[in-house]
């Protein structure tokens, strides 16, 4: 048994969310649940789809547990007050939730349509967060070779994993994940110049040849 008030908070998305990881704190294999937080005026359900590559490709429903929210999907807003469900059957519909009172709590239920329950990329970079806010990049590092081993050549734990050894100064293959991440996703990179991560490799020469002509 456990408490959601009770389930460590980690700030994900920049900080601008407050995740609590049910689902890793109670060992949950068979269906993906955590649960958001926020103030008023803060993101209580970060805005997105379940159509890249951090996603699980989930169908979704959220249930506000308490306070109240405003969730806007594919455009159109919805009044949530406790006891609300919203419910998502088609990864591509944009969505996202602004808190309106403070103690803002929802539950996000998922699972991929047909399909065995698997863990969704993004939730192995949410994990390590801690760890690379102390600096235990050991942790950080098995992480994300944990998500790789459940998402082969995914784009998302390759970039993460490739930050996480660039900080190790693992700089060869750093530099190979990335290459694999911008292969199976270009749009990454956009994140290459400006990600703090990559920093120490930004003086070796093989760098600029991942920037190729996308830094221009």
């Amino acid at each position: 048994m456990a408490r959601i008030q009770e389930i460590e908070p980690i700030r994900v998305a920049d900080g601008k969310l407050e995740w609590r990881p049910v689902r890793r704190t109670l060992g949950i294999q068979a269906f993906g649940i955590n649960a958001y937080t926020a103030n008023a005026g803060e993101l209580v359900v970060e805005e997105h789809d379940e159509t890249g590559h951090g996603a699980g490709h989930h169908e979704e429903l959220y249930v506000v547990v308490s306070g109240h929210a405003i969730f806007t999907v594919d455009g159109q807003e919805l009044d949530a007050p406790p006891g609300t469900l919203v419910f998502l059957d088609e990864p591509t519909e944009k969505r996202g939730a602004l808190a309106t009172e403070d103690g803002t709590t929802v539950l996000a239920i998922g699972g991929a349509r047909g399909e065995a329950f698997k863990t969704s990329p993004w939730e192995y970079y949410f994990a390590s967060v801690p760890a690379r806010e102390r600096g235990d990049w050991d942790e950080a590092e098995r992480l994300q070779r944990e998500g790789l081993e459940a998402h082969p050549g995914n784009a998302s734990l390759l970039y993460n994993l490739a930050c996480v050894l660039a900080q190790r100064g693992e700089r060869d293959e750093a530099l190979e994940l990335l290459r694999q991440a911008l292969a199976a996703e270009p749009e990454y990179g956009k994140y290459l110049e400006t990600d703090t991560d990559l920093e120490p490799l930004r003086a070796d020469p093989r760098f600029n040849e991942v920037l190729g002509p996308r830094s221009e």
